[in-house]
């Protein structure tokens, strides 16, 4: 590309994509073998690669190989003299940020719910519904009736929705089953989309969801059959974390602690849906279990912001569903602040109260409803979201982690939560893969 300088020793013939410069570079010496498989030039960027800040590089070289980053900074500080380049590589303009992590969906079910937003909007509450049979247990009901290949066949297009908004990473819950058998088709519907994809899926079994219609009346039978079903599902490879819904028209305290000890029993690691509607402790114990993190957390107090900030423990903020319900009790956002409890966003997709398949429109929902900052919110879908996962090799762009990224059209990275829709992201890579 003329006027852009190339490393000593090799030679770039370039050709023009889609408003990006690409080309087939080649080492005048043969001899060696490349030392990326991709290197991306020009653009900006945002590293995050500090505690506070953006981590802002102009003119910026990123490069990977074998799925790794192995360069990240200025295009400067590339070495002078490279023993041979890549078969690709990018000139680019816009910013590339860490690829977006999504650390809580639902996003695998069957049907949809919209009849319940009109009731909703009529003036029926979210427990007026699920106590009439409705809400999740509606859900419950045409996951059942669908096959494992129709399950698959509605959520793909919710992934590759996320997909195509910045989305690299990401969990599925199951949950909508609560049986053996349809907790377990849940869980290999998800396995199996990131297979399709080709992207990191990290499963949680969300059995203590709610209260199945053959249980009724018998909430502790349920958790004795659920706790049964964990060691089968842990066997067959289809967990990574185990979840509960602690809450009045959830479960209790103490059977959220009982369906804790068992996962912890099998070295699975614990998260919770807590303190959304009351303030059961539920942040509190999902901390002093060692969880990775607790989810909504609308009406948690100050004793349980203290026990997350103790035991490391993500909060997970859930704009889509605050935004959907029209609730008002905000997450208690400034004593997160001010005891550094690491915040992630999460688009909490789901077909009753959180039909959001944007990533990064949870994002700008945080900031418009939580008054998050635009660096918050893109640390919440990225550093502190991957922590949320427990995977540590991401989120960052930085050298040795692994090379999921997205390039956006775009000069800063506020511009993420200042626009309300429209395509921003030019392409993203998972483990140094094209996905868009």
């Amino acid at each position: 590309m003329p006027g852009k300088a190339q490393p000593r020793g090799v030679a770039v013939a370039w050709f023009r994509i889609g408003g990006l410069y690409a080309g087939a570079a080649y080492n005048r010496r043969m001899t060696m073998q490349p030392r990326w498989d991709g290197l991306l030039l020009g653009a900006t960027l945002a590293t995050l690669d500090a505690d506070a800040g953006y981590g802002l590089v102009a003119d910026a070289a990123l490069g990977w190989k074998d799925g790794v980053i192995t360069y990240a900074g200025s295009r400067a500080g590339l070495p002078g003299e490279i023993d041979g380049l890549s078969d690709e590589v990018i000139e680019a303009e816009g910013v590339v940020t860490p690829g977006l992590v999504d650390c809580h969906t639902h996003v695998v079910f069957a049907g949809d719910r919209a009849a319940e937003f009109e009731l909703r909007l009529q003036g029926a509450s979210y427990e007026q519904i699920a106590r009439a049979g409705g809400g999740i247990l509606s859900t419950v009901r045409a996951v059942r009736a669908a096959s494992e290949d129709e399950l698959f066949r509605q959520s793909e297009p919710r992934i590759a929705a996320l997909l195509r908004d910045g989305v690299t990473s990401l969990e599925i819950k199951s949950g909508y089953g609560l049986d053996f058998d349809n907790e377990r088709k849940m869980l290999r519907v998800a396995r199996a989309l990131g297979e399709r994809f080709g992207i990191t899926v990290r499963t949680t079994c969300l059995a203590a969801h709610a209260l199945p219609p053959e249980f009724a009346g018998d909430a502790d039978g349920y958790i004795d059959a659920a706790i049964g079903w964990l060691p089968r599902l842990h066997a067959e490879g289809l967990v990574d974390a185990v979840d509960a819904f602690c809450e009045g028209i959830g479960f209790s305290p103490a059977q959220t602690r009982r369906m804790f000890e068992a996962a912890r029993a099998l070295g699975l690691p614990v998260k919770l849906h807590a303190d959304q509607l009351s303030d059961l402790g539920g942040a509190a114990l999902a901390a002093e279990s060692g969880g990775l993190s607790a989810d909504h957390i609308e009406f948690t107090s100050e004793d349980g912001v203290r026990a997350m900030a103790l035991h490391g423990t993500v909060a997970v903020l859930l704009p889509g569903a605050f935004h959907v319900l029209r609730e008002t009790k905000l997450p208690p956002l400034d004593l997160l602040r001010q005891h550094r409890v690491s915040m992630a966003v999460a688009t909490d997709c789901n077909p009753g109260t959180s039909p959001l398949l944007s990533l990064r429109q949870a994002m700008q929902l945080a900031c418009t409803h939580f008054r998050l900052t635009p660096e918050e919110a893109l640390r919440g879908t990225t550093v502190n979201a991957a922590k949320a996962l427990r995977l540590a090799d991401r989120g960052v762009l930085r050298a040795g982690l692994r090379a999921d990224f997205a390039l956006w059209r775009i000069r800063h990275p506020a511009e993420l939560c200042y626009w309300l829709g429209g395509t921003l992201l030019h392409a993203s890579y998972a483990g140094g893969h094209r996905l868009t």
